[in-house]
């Protein structure tokens, strides 16, 4: 009975339909996982993740040395190379969208006005954004000066406040790799109200 599944797979994995169809696929979607893998630990690693980026390092490595095993196992088979550059270029792609969605790390943004920035500085520190002001001088005259240093996932809302009150304002955003000190606003996470809840579980236990 053994036998005759093992004679059955053997022969399923020498089938055209195997060769030409399914082991391309499964070569793209390796390569698409180790890809995107590499494509987020780079990021990562910009960020000073010492411990996620070798965890995705490893997994990232032993899935390219199945894909690759397995192109160089079937040089024959000219689907399995265009499976392997195929996964490639969408591996990066399907990369940069899952961090994107994450949403990683602090940038700073400055932003440049000719008109009064009060009111700006004033919502921003409202919506719990630490803004710090200076005045400069420009080409055209006198200008405002904001800097703020905020998480990835607050930029479009911030640059939406911005457009607000001065749709015309110069603004230039910049990756930061660390802080040693900022304010930023309270957003409760899970993690943040599972904390929270923990007292109240203890006073019911008591």
């Amino acid at each position: 009975m053994e036998n005759g599944y093992f004679l059955g797979l053997t022969g399923f994995t020498n089938s055209d339909v195997f060769t030409f169809v399914i082991l391309p696929c499964l070569i793209f979607a390796a390569r698409v996982c180790d890809v995107s893998l590499g494509t987020i630990r780079i990021i990562l690693m910009s960020r000073g993740a010492k411990i996620l980026a070798p965890i995705l390092g490893f997994f990232e490595v032993m899935i390219w040395l199945i894909a690759i095993g397995k192109v160089m196992q079937n040089m024959d088979n000219w689907l399995c190379y265009i499976a392997y550059g195929g996964g490639f270029a969408a591996g990066n792609y399907v990369g940069i969208c899952i961090e994107e969605k994450l949403a990683v790390g602090l940038f700073i943004i400055r932003v440049i006005t000719s008109s009064d920035a009060s009111a700006l500085i004033q919502a921003l520190q409202q919506e719990g954004y630490g803004v710090t002001s200076q005045v400069a001088d420009g080409l055209s005259g006198r200008v405002n000066v904001l800097y703020s240093v905020i998480q990835r996932s607050e930029i479009q809302k911030v640059i939406s406040m911005v457009k607000k009150f001065n749709h015309k304002a110069f603004y230039s955003i910049e990756d930061v790799r660390a802080v040693s000190e900022g304010i930023f606003p309270y957003r409760k996470t899970l993690v943040r109200r599972g904390l929270e809840y923990l007292p109240r579980i203890r006073r019911k236990g008591k």
